[in-house]
């Protein structure tokens, strides 16, 4: 499955960790691509840093305008999932979601245009209580993968965590 997250919208100050946290957790959880609009520069630098240390080649393209995106996204045959509070739980549509080629997961961080939920194959909310943007494209990575996308290695990693019952074990020059 390819899978790539569109995130729309940027509150000054604030949503630079956000974003950034939407970015890296886009990147973990198996996502090849996030295209952001409005948004600092400096993500792009700090995502590439963690690319060249920890391998991969998750891409950040910062573009113009989201309807474009979301548009040229469907054209391509994408599935667009939209998270939001306010869809149907994500138990009901993962298997649905999962078995989709292409899926483009939109990611708001203010008020989302009625207009994306509209365009969206699926409104999808991961629980029903008020959470982080960052906790729900997690969630829906996770389920959508069934954890699939943690058996897979990033080519090029400097840095490779090994698991371990007890304390940190990192390997260095993998």
């Amino acid at each position: 499955m390819e899978i790539e997250v569109l995130r729309i919208g940027q509150r000054l100050v604030r949503d630079d960790r956000v974003t950034t946290h939407v970015a890296l957790v886009a990147r973990a959880f198996g996502a090849s691509k996030i295209l952001m609009t409005e948004v600092n520069p400096e993500i792009r630098d700090t995502i590439s840093g963690v690319n060249q240390t920890w391998g991969g080649d998750f891409k950040v393209e910062i573009i113009d305008g989201w309807r474009q995106a979301l548009a040229e996204k469907k054209r391509d045959g994408y599935a667009v999932a939209h998270l939001s509070m306010y869809g149907e739980k994500i138990g009901d549509v993962q298997e649905r979601m999962g078995a989709e080629e292409r899926l483009l997961v939109v990611v708001g961080a203010e008020k989302v245009p009625r207009e994306v939920y509209d365009e969206a194959d699926y409104n999808v909310a991961a629980g029903s209580q008020p959470h982080s943007e960052v906790s729900a494209l997690a969630v829906l990575l996770d389920r959508i993968q069934q954890g699939a996308q943690f058996e897979r290695g990033f080519a090029g990693a400097k840095r490779r965590i090994v698991p371990s019952g007890s304390g940190k074990n990192v390997e260095q020059n993998c």
